[in-house]
């Protein structure tokens, strides 16, 4: 995790790759792509994320059930990179508000479940100012809550800043 052009993505892209190194020359990942190509610049942005990525990397785009894409791709896949869990918290609060709560508690069970080794990007987006409306509140506190439930359930949690990583020390 980390802050908006921090790295994050690169990070999580080299730790994949580490993974599907270990795994062996025949690998594949899964990237999970949770953006939605809604205007030209996030066209632009998904595509050149796609062209980082090497040809180990098959991409499936789901901007909602995090969850059972985590269920339907475990065990096919050497590693599964999740990028990005702001971006799908923002789609589930569009979607459904109320169930957003219970889609964070889905989404942690289902990372403790898997077997496929898995890569969670996310933004950090408490650090700055209150949001002056509910909404961004609401938003901002959701995302405390599902880093919180995914660091609790991930045996590594790194942050990410001006492009260098600090492995944050395990909970208690």
């Amino acid at each position: 995790m980390g802050g908006t052009r921090s790295g994050k993505s690169r990070q999580a892209l080299l730790e994949g790759e580490a993974v599907l190194a270990r795994v062996g020359p025949d690998a594949r990942g899964l990237f999970v792509a949770t953006a939605r190509a809604l205007d030209a610049e996030m066209a632009e942005r998904i595509a050149r994320h796609r062209a980082e990525r090497g040809p180990a990397w098959e991409t499936l785009e789901e901007p909602l059930d995090l969850a059972g894409a985590l269920a339907d791709a475990d065990g096919r896949y050497g590693v599964i990179l999740v990028d990005c869990l702001t971006l799908w918290l923002a789609n589930r609060l569009a979607r459904d508000p109320a169930g957003a709560a219970a889609a964070v508690d889905e989404l942690a069970g289902a990372a403790a479940r898997l077997a496929t080794p898995a890569v969670f990007v996310s933004n950090e987006v408490g650090w700055g100012l209150v949001p002056p409306d509910p909404a961004s509140r609401r938003f901002r506190d959701m995302a405390g809550r599902l880093h919180q439930a995914l660091a609790a359930v991930c045996p590594r949690v790194i942050l990410v800043v001006a492009g260098r990583r600090l492995d944050l020390p395990a909970g208690p």
